[in-house]
């Protein structure tokens, strides 16, 4: 997984007009917390944690006034219209430590022929991981599957050091079959009245 490194400073002003007076400047107001240490609020540079946010799960190497703390983002607010950040939560993280997040689902392969549609009952898979090995994506082959068949979490492989945080038996794929669109009572479709004819 890869590390960004982000400079951020610690501020001190808060509510609404300090929030917009960071945004105006191109920052991020946000806030760090976790092992039982007081949340530190911070200003971080909004083109650098766009970035780095493109990628799920990413580890973020924090400078904060000389000092470099490990954090992973749990929650970040876009703006409804515009989808530049408002405000980032992150989440203080030890080398070593085992963290809870979910990764997502990829898929490759093609369903068997025929009229099949995949469900992704969870896009993302709920797993503990090493904070600093946290997995971006599991990728999982659909070749070959056909209605009635399912992609369990037990059936996943996943990266060593990687577990489940799910039961093993949820639905994390299926195959349905299409449904064809019935004609409307009354109106015969096309093939019938050509039998007909």
């Amino acid at each position: 997984m890869s590390e960004v490194k982000i400079s951020a400073a610690t501020r001190s002003e808060f509510g609404k007009g300090a929030a917009r007076r960071i945004r105006r400047e191109d920052k991020v107001p946000g806030v760090l917390y976790g092992h039982g240490s007081d949340p530190l609020h911070l200003t971080l540079p909004g083109h650098d944690l766009l970035m780095a946010l493109r990628t799920p799960n990413v580890l973020i190497a924090l400078d904060i006034d000389g000092k470099t703390e490990l954090a992973i983002p749990k929650s970040a607010q876009r703006d409804p219209l515009k989808g530049f950040l408002e405000h980032v939560d992150l989440l203080l993280v030890k080398r070593g430590e085992q963290v809870t997040v979910e990764i997502p689902v990829h898929t490759e392969g093609e369903l068997a022929p025929g009229a099949f549609l995949l469900e992704h009952v969870l896009n993302a898979l709920p797993v503990e991981a090493e904070a600093t090995h946290i997995p971006e994506s599991v990728t999982v082959s659909i070749e070959g599957l056909a209605a009635g068949d399912s992609v369990l979490a037990k059936d996943i492989k996943l990266p060593k050091g990687t577990t489940l945080t799910v039961e093993e038996d949820t639905v994390v794929l299926q195959v349905l079959a299409a449904q064809a669109e019935e004609a409307p009572e009354g109106e015969e479709t096309v093939e019938e009245e050509a039998a007909e004819a």
